[in-house]
Order: C-alpha cells, then sequence, then structure tokens
C-alpha cells in the first residue's frame, strides 16, 4: 500500500459526537457530493463506483449526522432506487402495490443500529420486538396474483412500479398453486424465483450437450428461463419458488410476518424452512452466523439474511422511504474477492462532467461473474491506493454493484510502473477539467469538465439519462443507440428523440434496423409522449435532483407549469418562490439552488420548450379525497407525546398532506407539542390554524 497522505479532510475521520457544528456542515456537504457522484455513476451512468457496503458506510454516516444535527439536515441525502427496467419483449404491468427494495447492513453493529431505529420510530424503549429471519435468495423477484383464488397474472419487480407480465412462464413452475382454498378474494403472493445448485449444474451439462447456451451462475440461469418468449422452454427448466411476501390483499390473513408466511404454505407455496423468529439483536445475529456457516451445504445460492418486524401493525406504523420499508434490512454476506491484473485506467466523462476513473481487467471471475472493469472511486482514492497500470490488484464484488479495486499486491508490481497523471482535461473535448471549490475553500471530491454544452461526451449522458430506465425509460432506445443516433446528427437534445420519424429512410439503412425494429423504436417512443410528471422532472438532468428529490417536486406543485413557475421566479431570486422550495420537507439550499441554477439558463428553457412540443406531463396522483388533511399543508413542531416526528410526518404524507419543515402563508396546519417556539409564534402571526397533538390525532382518525 502507498505511505502517502491521505488528503481526505481533518473531519472526514471524527467521529460524528466529536464534529463542532461548523465540521458537521462541513462534512455533511462532502458526503452529499461523494454519494451525489456515486449515484450518478451507478444510476445514471451504469458505471458504479463502490461497493454496496462503502456506499452504505457512506449514506449512515450522512444519517447520523442528520440525527445529531437536525437544523444542518439536507434535502441531498442519496436518492435510493429500485431493481431494473421491464424489458420490451413482454408487456408492462403497474404493481398496485410498489415492489420495494431492501436497505442493506454489512456489519452486527449496523444490525443493531437497524433495531434502533425501529424502536426510535415507534418510540419503544424495553418492548421486546420480534422479528422474522429468513435467507436471502439470490434469485428473481416475481409477484403472483390470485382472485377468487385462482392463478390471473404473473409480474416481475421490473423497476419496482411495473415488471414484465410473464403469467404463462411462471405458471409452468411446480412450487406455484394455480388454485387457492379459502384465499382472501384478491391476493398477490410475492417471493423469489430461483434455480437449485444441482438443478444449474445438470442444465448447463445438458446445454453442453446439445451446444447451448452456458449460464454463468444459477441466478442467470433463473432469469433467462423466467423470460423465455416460449413458455415451453421455461417449462424446460428447473425452477422453484419461495414465497415470503405480499402485495394487494382484499382481507386481513394474520396480525403477524410469520403468521402469514405459515399461511401460505397451508395454501400449498412453499417457504423457507431456514425462517426463523428472533426476538433480539443478538439471536438474529446467530441466526446470521448459522446460516452463513451452512451457506455452502444449501441447495440454492444466497446472499445474506432478511431481517423483517414481525408484528404488521408495526410494519404499517413504519411505513417506507423512497425505495424501502422501514421495517426490513438485509444484512449481507462479506465481499467476495480475487486477484487479477490492472490493463488500463480509462477516464469516462458523466453528464455532469465529472471525470470517473475505471480499471479495465484482465478478466477474472469473482463470486460467479466474469469481471473486466473495476471502479477506482476517484482522483484522490487512486493516488491513496497508489494504483498503478500494470500492477496486480485485489478486486472485491458485494451485491449487483460494479467491483472495485480495494488493494494492490506491492510485491507483484512490475519494473518501472509510473504513478497515475490524473487528466487535468477533459478527455472527450479537451476543456480544463477542475475541482470546485464553495464559498468556504472547501474542495469538491470529483473533478469536472468546464466544457458543459461544447462537451460531446456531457451532451450523450444527458441524452442517456434522459431515456435511461429511472427517468423516461424509452424502451429501444438505450446507450448504444443514443451513441449511435448522436454521433450520426440525428439527435442533439432530448426533443430530437420525439421527431426521429424524419430521418427514417436514414435509420432503415443502419445496421440492426428493419421496418420491424424500427416500428418498436418508434412505439416505444410514442409510449412516452405521456411521462409522469416525477420522471419528467427527473430525467430533465438537473443537478442534485434525483428521483426522490423529483418525487418530493411532484407531489408539491402537482403540475409541470406550477414546478416550472416557481423555478423560475426562484431563478429570478425571488424570495417567496426560494422560500416555496425550502418549506418543502426534505428540500435544502443545494437543490433549491441546483433549480434555479438550471431554469436561469434561457439555452435551458429554450430545449425544453421545445421538448413540451411533444411531450405531456401528467399530474401528479392527487391526494385522497376521504382525508381530511389531503391536500394541506402541515407542519410539526415541539415534543410530540404519542408518536415520534417521524412516525408523525410519515402518516400525514400516506394521508395525502403536504410536510413542510417551515411555517409560511401557504401553511394550512401547524401541529405543536410542548416545548414550541418560534414556529408557533409566526403561525400566530400568520393566523395558521394551529392544534395540539391530540387535537390533531382526533382529526386524522387516531
Amino acid at each position: 500500500m502507498s505511505a502517502e497522505k491521505d488528503d481526505a479532510p481533518a473531519h472526514a475521520t471524527k467521529a460524528v459526537k466529536s464534529l463542532t457544528a461548523d465540521e458537521a456542515a462541513a462534512e455533511m456537504q462532502r458526503l452529499v457530493e461523494e454519494v451525489a457522484a456515486h449515484d450518478i455513476a451507478y444510476h445514471q451512468e451504469d458505471a458504479p463506483t463502490v461497493s454496496d457496503r462503502d456506499y452504505d458506510r457512506l449514506r449512515r454516516r450522512l444519517r447520523t449526522l442528520e440525527e445529531r444535527f437536525p437544523d444542518l439536515a439536507r434535502e441531498d441525502s442519496p436518492s435510493k432506487k429500485v431493481g431494473a427496467a421491464p424489458s420490451s419483449r413482454f408487456a408492462k404491468h403497474r404493481h398496485a402495490v410498489p415492489m420495494l427494495s431492501l436497505d442493506n447492513a454489512f456489519t452486527d453493529d449496523e444490525v443493531a443500529e437497524f433495531d434502533k431505529r425501529v424502536r426510535r420510530f415507534l418510540g419503544l424503549e424495553d418492548e421486546t420486538v420480534d422479528y422474522v429471519a429468513e435467507p436471502k435468495i439470490d434469485g428473481l423477484s416475481a409477484s403472483l396474483r390470485y382472485e377468487k383464488g385462482r392463478f390471473v397474472l404473473g409480474v416481475t419487480r421490473g423497476d419496482g412500479r411495473e415488471g414484465e407480465t410473464i403469467t404463462a412462464n411462471l405458471a409452468t413452475i411446480a412450487d406455484i398453486p394455480q388454485e387457492l382454498e379459502g384465499a382472501p378474494r384478491v391476493l398477490e403472493v410475492r417471493g423469489e424465483v430461483y434455480m437449485a445448485k444441482a438443478d444449474f449444474a445438470a442444465l448447463n451439462a445438458r446445454q453442453a450437450e446439445k451446444q447451448g447456451q452456458i449460464f454463468a451462475n444459477p441466478r442467470n440461469a433463473a432469469a433467462g428461463s423466467l423470460r423465455q418468449l416460449d413458455p415451453a422452454v421455461t417449462k424446460e427448466r428447473p425452477l422453484r419458488f419461495f414465497a415470503y411476501s405480499w402485495g394487494e390483499v382484499s382481507d386481513d390473513i394474520d396480525d403477524t410476518q410469520l403468521g402469514i408466511i405459515e399461511q401460505f404454505e397451508r395454501w400449498g407455496f412453499v417457504i423457507n424452512p431456514q425462517t426463523k423468529l428472533c426476538s433480539s439483536v443478538a439471536e438474529m445475529i446467530e441466526h446470521y452466523r448459522a446460516i452463513e456457516t451452512a451457506r455452502a451445504e444449501l441447495p440454492y445460492d444466497i446472499d445474506g439474511v432478511v431481517y423483517k418486524v414481525n408484528r404488521i401493525d408495526w410494519q404499517k406504523r413504519l411505513g417506507f422511504v423512497s425505495r424501502a420499508p422501514r421495517w426490513a434490512t438485509a444484512h449481507k454476506f462479506p465481499a467476495e474477492q480475487a486477484t487479477t491484473k490492472l490493463n488500463a485506467i480509462e477516464i469516462q466523462v458523466g453528464r455532469t462532467g465529472a471525470l470517473t476513473p475505471v480499471a479495465k481487467l484482465e478478466p477474472v471471475t469473482v463470486g460467479g461473474v466474469v469481471v473486466s472493469n473495476a471502479t477506482l472511486h476517484n482522483e484522490d482514492e487512486i493516488a491513496r491506493k497508489d494504483v498503478r497500470v500494470g500492477d496486480t490488484v485485489v478486486i472485491q464484488r458485494a451485491g449487483d454493484v460494479i467491483p472495485q479495486v480495494v488493494e494492490v499486491v506491492l510485491d507483484k508490481r512490475p519494473t518501472g510502473a509510473e504513478k497515475f497523471q490524473y487528466p487535468t482535461q477533459c478527455p472527450a473535448c479537451d476543456s480544463d477539467a477542475v475541482r470546485e471549490t464553495d464559498e468556504k475553500g472547501r474542495e469538491d471530491v470529483v473533478r469536472r469538465c468546464t466544457g458543459g454544452l461544447i462537451c460531446p461526451a456531457q451532451a450523450i449522458e444527458r441524452l442517456k439519462h434522459f431515456v435511461s430506465r429511472t427517468a423516461l425509460d424509452i424502451d429501444g432506445l438505450g446507450a448504444k443507440q443514443v451513441e449511435a443516433f448522436y454521433t450520426d446528427g440525428l439527435i442533439k437534445e432530448p426533443a430530437d428523440i420525439f421527431t426521429l420519424t424524419r430521418h427514417r429512410d436514414a435509420l432503415l439503412k443502419k445496421e440492426g434496423y428493419g421496418e420491424t425494429s424500427l416500428r418498436n423504436l418508434f412505439a416505444g417512443i410514442d409510449a412516452r409522449r405521456d411521462a409522469d410528471l416525477d420522471r419528467f422532472i427527473f430525467a430533465l438532468g438537473i443537478r442534485h435532483v434525483g428521483e426522490t428529490t423529483a418525487g418530493l417536486f411532484a407531489r408539491t406543485f402537482l403540475t409541470f407549469a406550477a414546478f416550472r413557475e416557481a423555478a423560475e421566479k426562484a431563478a429570478a431570486g425571488e424570495r417567496s418562490a426560494i422560500d416555496e422550495f425550502l418549506s418543502i420537507d426534505g428540500i435544502g439550499m443545494t437543490a433549491t439552488e441546483a433549480v434555479a441554477d438550471f431554469f436561469r439558463e434561457q439555452h435551458n428553457r429554450d430545449a425544453l420548450d421545445r421538448l413540451l412540443q411533444h411531450v405531456t406531463t401528467s399530474e401528479a396522483e392527487a391526494p385522497s379525497s376521504d382525508s381530511p388533511v389531503a391536500g394541506q399543508t402541515v407542519v410539526f413542531t415541539g415534543k410530540l407525546e404519542r408518536m415520534t416526528r417521524d412516525e408523525a410526518k410519515a402518516r400525514a404524507t400516506a394521508l395525502g398532506a403536504k410536510v413542510a419543515g417551515s411555517v409560511s402563508a401557504k401553511t394550512d396546519i401547524l401541529v405543536a407539542g410542548p416545548g414550541a417556539g418560534s414556529k408557533l409564534k409566526k403561525a400566530e402571526e400568520l393566523k395558521v390554524r394551529t392544534m395540539t397533538e391530540e387535537e390533531w390525532l382526533t382529526l386524522i382518525g387516531g
């Protein structure tokens, strides 16, 4: 390892409890920027830069900072994503109840912190909290819908909101009953489709005999088998299914997680025999260790253990964050490692101009997957680890992210290997690449191209982001197509995508495009002429506006016209508009300034006008009309005694209210507990309706 000094600021290594307010603000700024860079690389550029473990550590430290210094809390904590976009080969189906992902824990301490978060949210101290612990199967998630006891629909997770309809394929799996006796009128059973290790080996042997496709691992084999267009092919594959969750249900089944999955078993589903009820963190860890020890002997692949709060009423109170339930987490197994040679370091330019280093490796198998690329994180990490071209390096793969370079094997370093010189000019446009500094002189961890609109890499990456799975998700228009169409001059900005029909003759001359494929491409584009408001805002690629932030804007402004009007007023410096953004719970100055900066640029407004000639944005989902607080803006202040502040905000949001962080003329209700101060005084001055916690609970129904 290199003996060079790590250039990280001092506050980055101090315990959160030891930080001053100024140090905490600086550390929060550093973490938000670093995580934002990782998010862009993973979710927008398809080039992840950290492992699950490292990403979670950054996010957890940020969360700890926000809890200790709530006044400094910012909106731009890590955005949370789910799954992958559904394939264009199958019909899409929107889930009645979203299929969300799970937060991860990698250490015993993080499991203990999960338990503490549950208790804090629910306001529990000494009361026993039971958890159901079950193996995390490495397979493909699926949702099975039963109506009047009959299996009528099968869907993959997809992106969490909509998945692929694969009913006929799922119906071929013996573990999935076709009829249920005594089930609710509507029941969605969810679980994991997988392939046993022995079945996987036998399948590959048969494939080899007939010179067919050889699968890399059981999960890939299961996914490939399930996504066959011909169900007869799926039927020949040895797929299995574990049931462990549910979606829409017309009637209650049981009041505990364990009770419901045991009912699944009585209806004929297979549930995992390693599932256990645990009454303490110690029991959860003990069960994790037991499963980890037995992992090699299990007949199926797993990558961790999932813990779920057992009581359903507590699950309902805990609710969800943007991508994951608060009442569950996945305790992942340690990352797998391998050693290989680093052949080159390639610098990639993202849509915001970020220069990201990627290690080009001698291909090596890690955890059953052949790896040829790995992240080097950023400029500082290359210097700290002293990574050089030609080095033998240790890489690790944790979860589904791109592997990372862990360290250099120094005794295998070739003679004459030179230190890597990080470029100070953009490799795409030769503009200066700089590390920005804020008003306090703190340097950004990311070096960025200053070329802006003249940089082709940024233009291409912005277009890739616009069509990506978490943005507009245009079928048939992926990264390769965007690059080719941009190079050929067919698209230069998002609006051009919706006029591609003008270039029909030119497209037909391109390799891979015939009448059918072109018809499918145009159909995929036409399907996105009506766009969800949150996806559209996210697709614009405004810096610091991730999926979560875009969702907050959509739920607050409801229409794009209202969002744009407020944004343009903020761009013009109108204080009331800036305050309107800042009053949104979870939105801080960073995102507000980023939105203002975007709409301050005339070329952005012009490009947006051209885009809106082809795309109509849907109005965000209206609040539930039967809620007494639907559509109203609510502020909580003081100490709440019947519930925690987090739970109060979550319940208000679930009832269709907008939760704000400060009082303004647009506030409808202020809920004031003991110790309420300036917010209560301002509410009284503005004649805002104020009430106690008890009055609030009476209003919303307890």
